[in-house]
């Protein structure tokens, strides 16, 4: 099994879609990647040699920001969006869509379970 920015690749699946499953990098960063490695998208993940894998690893160390460091860089942009008071900050805060969705039928994964206001 390879394991890249200290994440787990499935063993049985194709690279190109095996390194999706880092955070931060999406199928076109992953062809990408390989096209500069010089590895074959059809290649399995349990194919790969440690050449391959520690290609892959200085690749995306040089040119990509995944996993930790990203999650901290969108941690701290929505962070300083609330700190600055601007309207998208203030959805964050209060757990509301930021992205201009209606409200009063849906976002319920945002807003969380119902509360019943006024029911006698």
């Amino acid at each position: 099994m390879a394991r890249i920015s200290g994440v787990d690749l499935p063993k049985k699946k194709r690279v190109e879609y095996g390194l999706t499953y880092i955070y931060g990098i999406g199928l076109h960063a992953s062809r990408r990647i390989l096209d500069a490695t010089n590895i074959d998208y059809n290649k399995r993940v349990y194919e790969l040699t440690q050449e391959d894998v520690a290609a892959i690893t200085n690749e995306i160390r040089e040119k990509h920001m995944v996993e930790g460091d990203l999650r901290k860089k969108v941690a701290m942009d929505i962070k300083a969006l609330m700190d600055l008071g601007s309207y998208r900050g203030l959805r964050h805060r209060r757990g509301l869509p930021c992205r201009g969705q209606k409200t009063k039928t849906n976002a319920r994964t945002r807003k969380g379970k119902r509360k019943t206001v006024g029911a006698a």
